[in-house]
């Protein structure tokens, strides 16, 4: 157990996420404005008001290692948020001495890099002053910064076909069929009675709310961009629940030909000929079938109910289908995987040639069953490979990296990359992860964003279907709430 101590500063969030970048698996607690404890590991941020400015210290104590170093900032107009980044900089130092680790994303920790470089050339900067920035003030290393200057030029395009007006509708079905023993969604394993009995009122009561919204929708005059049916693993309800839903779609929305219109189909194991068919008639031109690893091994390790083969069959039966894009993700860091295992899967997967492929980085989340094994001895030295490998191999195959989002706790603060053939994008992926569009979320654990000027707003829908069910009121008064957001945009446009 580390103590992180802050005297004079509350800059818990931040620097507590920059110390993770070195001891990904230790454990914290937190003091404020004391003395460093007489015994134990700690580091101690301390803010101290000295003229015109404060002066940053920050100490460390590991064992009988022993270090602290400090800096000055001036006072300014963003006195605050100099001051955090300026701790931040003085612990990236004091622990890579410390550690050997060299963090290429350096103290960028946020999920959004990519939307963090197009800010800066947004408010006047050249290409090279926000790469000289990532370089300078962040220490970001040169392949990530070459890899978020790509993919923000390549999403130019579709940034600029945005308008205040455009909306992507997102439904969530919170169930899958067993639970990985990296997930920490809020999905539920239907294996649990009380779960597989709360499906058919989950599914009624989805239906009307995503009637509800499509009124509000065409009450505000919004215009549908893109669909995404995700969780959870949607193909976990049945053939005909699933209709239900698309059905509903089709009724309250009448989707466009073109519209982009996304289905997770997700696990091998709930997979049909009859779920794809009715994918197929609700005008949905993505899925994804993701096999997560192609090695059998470790799918049983991290409890996947089948094999890889099963993923290679429901792939060549959505193929029979036509999908215009079909989507792989592969997990970067699995338990018992191997540099040599992940290349295999991921020569595998560009032999089968889907038109997108995302890679992630496998994050360890406190909520999930992985995390609670681990003792932090773990060696997740091969997973910077993995992720190297990716980044030769897809671009070298035909597929560019079009969008980038990083987690918490990812194993070697690395990053998830979706890689897609060319007019192949996944819009709605550009669109959450750049934060450029409304999202109207549906459906339990659904969370609704709406873009302000300077801001976005969240609503939030209950996390648990028995809660969203019990409680189906509050979400339409919610989805109130979520209109007087949207008016306010109007009203400014």
């Amino acid at each position: 157990m580390m103590t992180l101590i802050f005297c004079g500063n509350r800059f818990k969030y931040e620097m507590e996420n920059v110390a993770r970048l070195f001891f990904p698996l230790r454990r914290f607690q937190f003091a404020y404005d004391c003395e460093p404890p007489a015994g134990g590991d700690f580091l101690a941020f301390i803010q101290t008001a000295e003229g015109e400015g404060a002066r940053l210290t920050v100490s460390f104590r590991e064992g009988e290692y022993r270090d602290n170093a400090s800096t000055f900032v001036n006072q300014s107009v963003r006195f605050e948020n100099d001051c955090e980044e300026a701790f931040a900089r003085v612990l990236y130092r004091l622990l890579e001495k410390k550690t050997g680790v060299h963090p290429r994303w350096g103290i960028l920790t946020g999920i959004r890099p990519v939307r963090r470089m197009q800010r800066a050339v947004d408010s006047g900067k050249s290409r090279q002053d926000a790469e000289e920035e990532f370089r300078r003030d962040f220490y970001v290393s040169e392949e990530k910064i070459a890899l978020a200057a790509r993919i923000s030029i390549l999403q130019q395009p579709v940034l600029r076909d945005i308008s205040p007006r455009d909306f992507s509708l997102y439904i969530s079905i919170p169930y899958c069929p067993s639970r990985c023993s990296y997930c920490s969604f809020v999905s539920h394993s239907i294996d649990h009675p009380k779960a597989r009995k709360l499906i058919p009122d989950y599914v009624s009561h989805l239906v009307k709310e995503i009637d509800f919204t499509s009124k509000m929708a065409r009450d505000l005059g919004l215009r549908l961009r893109s669909v995404y049916i995700g969780g959870g693993t949607p193909t976990v309800l049945e053939a005909e629940q699933l209709r239900q839903i698309t059905d509903c779609v089709q009724k309250a929305f009448t989707p466009p030909p073109d519209l982009e219109y996304t289905i997770e189909a997700g696990r091998a194991d709930t997979i049909t000929r009859e779920k794809l068919a009715v994918i197929k008639e609700a005008g949905a031109n993505r899925v994804s079938i993701n096999p997560q690893t192609f090695e059998d091994s470790v799918l049983a390790a991290v409890g996947r109910r089948h094999t890889a083969n099963d993923v290679v069959k429901c792939y060549e039966m959505a193929r029979e289908f036509d999908f215009p894009s079909i989507n792989m993700d592969l997990i970067a860091g699995l338990p018992t995987d191997t540099l040599e295992g992940f290349a295999r899967s991921l020569r595998k997967a560009i032999d089968l040639g889907p038109e997108n492929i995302t890679v992630h980085a496998l994050s360890v989340k406190r909520a999930s069953a992985l995390f609670s094994e681990m003792d932090g001895s773990e060696d997740y030295s091969a997973v910077q490979e993995m992720v190297d490998l990716s980044g030769r191999l897809l671009p070298a195959s035909g597929y560019e990296p079009y969008y980038l989002y990083r987690q918490k706790n990812t194993i070697g603060n690395l990053e998830n990359v979706g890689y897609a053939k060319p007019g192949h994008l996944g819009l709605y992926n550009i669109y959450i992860m750049e934060e450029v569009q409304h999202i109207l979320a549906v459906g339990a654990g659904g969370v609704s964003k709406v873009v302000m000027p300077g801001r976005i707003e969240r609503v939030f829908n209950y996390k648990y279907p028995y809660e969203y069910i019990a409680d189906f009121s509050d979400i339409l008064s919610r989805k109130e709430t979520l209109r007087g957001l949207l008016q306010e945009v109007q009203h400014g446009i």
